[in-house]
């Protein structure tokens, strides 16, 4: 399972790297592979606002649908819209190509309050 140590985790399975002043964030490759085969992403519009832990999008693959819930509150800044074409990105390269939104943070210091590597993989690891 590759768990980045530069990234942060939320408890929905969705990672965040800061860039600047802003974020960017997908799901997790244990999501992705809890998942299966993606076949459809609904990703927000830019400019929307959200708060930490509300749903902006949902994910469907051919075992489930899942609802994407934000890791920080913020401003989509932008969306990947290559997934509506090619929504496999995220099971090949879940922390590089197949990245979901771009977030401006209404707090940035509220990435450090979610898991660092470690702590997800010790969560994903009692979830069995």
């Amino acid at each position: 399972m590759d768990i980045p140590a530069e990234l942060r985790y939320s408890e929905h399975d969705e990672w965040v790297r800061v860039d600047g002043d802003e974020t960017v964030t997908g799901i997790t490759d244990y999501a992705q592979d809890q998942l299966s085969d993606i076949v459809y992403v609904e990703l927000p519009e830019v400019g929307d606002h959200f708060e930490q832990g509300e749903p902006y999008g949902v994910v469907e693959s051919v075992k489930a649908a899942s609802d994407l819930n934000m890791p920080i509150a913020g401003e989509i800044t932008a969306a990947n819209t290559d997934l509506e074409d090619t929504p496999e990105i995220v099971n090949q390269a879940p922390y590089a190509a197949g990245w979901l939104i771009r977030i401006r943070p209404d707090r940035i210091g509220d990435v450090d309050a979610l898991m660092d590597a470690e702590a997800y993989r010790e969560r994903i690891e009692e979830q069995g």
